[in-house]
């Protein structure tokens, strides 16, 4: 195949893409921005390869998606380009309405002029793969529920209502027009090059600098956690074997309450950067509760048994081996995250977090 990935500069976008050109022979058309979180340093491993081609495009730009539509002619759609940070859409709605939903509307048309245009076996081929998230179901609180694919949408910030209206686009896109979509709907995702605002690369770096590490009220929120190498691999399952019209919820069988995670980090760190910055005694002394943010969400948890039945896809890591192989590509990268970060903040100190 030849797919095209919208966002795939970003922390999972990146990770599908080095996933396809490394274990796979499609090629691969990425169509990224680059704003704050879009960072081609996270592709340089695959960045040579002849199955491998850059288009610096907004998806809000209709003619240049058309021009990349007609000169590639891809054979599927893998879209990604969000913006995804609740603290950032709760402050500034404005650019998740723009991309998360304008965009994707605008992509479905063009995706749909084109597959129009296709001959009988390649509009039979063709695919439309709508990548979302478990937030756009809202909140579980302290039940023993779980998410799936029938789960009713409660969206609960700016950014999940945002990404739950594009879900229902793709959806009435497929619905009306016939246009062969596939969505999924994925746990908490962490590990290699994911941007220092989110709550497991801020903890780490905080804490080597020996800064506050911030957790919302108690820290009880519990999510799901998902190594993102293992989502790459489900997503590739979903477009190559995925049922057209379905949705896959992906998780990684790891409940965890923030709370956990942060000390989870600490302890890792006392492993594996026993000397300490500012002659702090215990990484975990730095933790440091701030007020709740607005309408946040208890409890995320993914029931993932369809994508197993179906497709035979499960998470090969552990949250346990996940976190210790992050923690050391952070310890590993720390030049990476400086690089990440400038000209994003512009000279502001870390202080964001999500979860």
């Amino acid at each position: 195949m030849k797919i095209l990935i919208t966002g795939g500069a970003g922390f999972i976008g990146s990770a599908l893409i080095r996933h396809i050109i490394q274990t796979t022979s499609d090629s691969v058309v990425n169509v990224d921005k680059l704003t704050y979180a879009g960072n081609l340093e996270n592709l340089a491993s695959v960045q040579n390869s002849s199955r491998y081609r850059f288009e610096q495009v907004d998806i809000c730009d209709r003619a240049e998606l058309q021009r990349i539509f007609e000169q590639h002619q891809p054979d599927a759609v893998m879209h990604l380009a969000a913006e995804s940070h609740v603290d950032r859409s709760i402050e500034g709605p404005s650019a998740f309405i723009q991309t998360n939903i304008v965009g994707t509307f605008t992509l479905l048309e063009v995706a749909r002029e084109y597959w129009s245009h296709l001959d009988t076996r390649g509009k039979r081929q063709f695919r439309f793969h709508h990548i979302s998230t478990d937030e756009v179901y809202g909140d579980l609180g302290p039940t023993s529920n779980l998410f799936d694919e029938s789960s009713a949408y409660a969206p609960s910030s700016p950014y999940s209502a945002s990404k739950a209206s594009s879900d229902h686009l793709v959806r009435a896109w497929h619905r009306t027009y016939g246009l062969p979509c596939l969505i999924t709907n994925c746990s908490n995702n962490y590990g290699p090059y994911h941007f220092p605002e989110k709550l497991i690369p801020l903890t780490i770096l905080n804490a080597l600098e020996g800064r506050p590490l911030p957790v919302y009220g108690a820290g009880e929120q519990v999510r799901d956690w998902l190594y993102v190498e293992d989502h790459a691999d489900a997503l590739y399952q979903v477009i190559s074997k995925g049922c057209v019209g379905e949705t896959y919820t992906i998780g990684g069988h790891n409940e965890k309450q923030n709370i956990e995670v942060v000390q989870s980090i600490c302890s890792l760190l006392e492993e594996l950067a026993p000397i300490k910055p500012n002659k702090i005694e215990r990484y975990a002394d730095l933790i440091h509760f701030v007020a709740d943010r607005p309408g946040h969400d208890v409890r995320y948890a993914i029931d993932a048994s369809k994508i197993k039945q179906e497709l035979h896809w499960v998470p090969r890591e552990s949250f346990e081996s996940g976190l210790r192989k992050t923690v050391q590509w952070y310890l590993d990268h720390r030049e990476w995250c400086q690089r990440a970060l400038h000209g994003c903040y512009q000279g502001q100190r870390l202080g964001r977090f999500n979860s």
